[in-house]
């Protein structure tokens, strides 16, 4: 396998530590026995978190360019006998590796802005639109349109506005948005 040298944007940067953790997964609404899918997912502390929340009968997807970030989740995953976590190292503009329709719950975790300032978002939306289930939700998280730090420069941040109209072509209907700290924003869409 052709291994990545060039790390890609935020690699290894994470907003977890910066969010109200319980909120946010009460907004996903995460349910046992479900399929969640963390796309550009770093060293996977959403996808940990989640793996209890599926329990053994759901599955946790982690996906990062980032092959060092990859390692890193398998072996917390393995630490913490979280079985229900597979990781991969994949270019998600490329294919992401899980089945047609397969996804629950797929989340791009303050990652979406990367994807537009590298002009990959178009090649990005159409694969999660190819594995989320009919019904599914795509949970995406962005930094408010503040001036940080955290995060990255507010010419790079996007608004809510600008997300939805980057996503509502591809077939989601927004369902809401919230504030999950005092940095970022969390935004709801239903594949239709």
């Amino acid at each position: 396998m052709k291994t990545n040298k060039k790390k890609p944007t935020a690699a290894g940067k994470s907003s977890f530590d910066l969010i109200d953790v319980d909120r946010f997964f009460q907004e996903i609404n995460l349910q046992e026995g479900i399929s969640f899918l963390d796309l550009a997912c770093g060293r996977g502390a959403y996808c940990l978190a989640a793996s209890a929340i599926v329990g053994a009968k759901g599955r946790v997807y982690g996906v990062d360019l980032w092959s060092e970030g990859i390692e890193l989740l398998k072996a917390a995953a393995q630490e913490k006998a979280a079985g229900n976590i597979k990781a991969f190292v994949s270019d998600a503009g490329k294919k992401i590796p899980v089945a047609d329709r397969s996804i629950d719950v797929c989340l791009m975790a303050s990652v979406l802005h990367d994807f537009v300032e590298d002009k990959i978002d178009q090649e990005v939306l159409p694969e999660i639109v190819r594995v989320v289930k009919s019904g599914g939700i795509l949970a995406i998280m962005e930094f408010l349109k503040i001036d940080g730090p955290p995060g990255p420069p507010r010419h790079i941040r996007l608004s809510a506005e600008q997300v939805d109209d980057l996503i509502s072509p591809f077939g989601f209907r927004r369902e809401h948005v919230v504030d999950v700290g005092p940095y970022n924003y969390l935004m709801l869409f239903k594949n239709t």
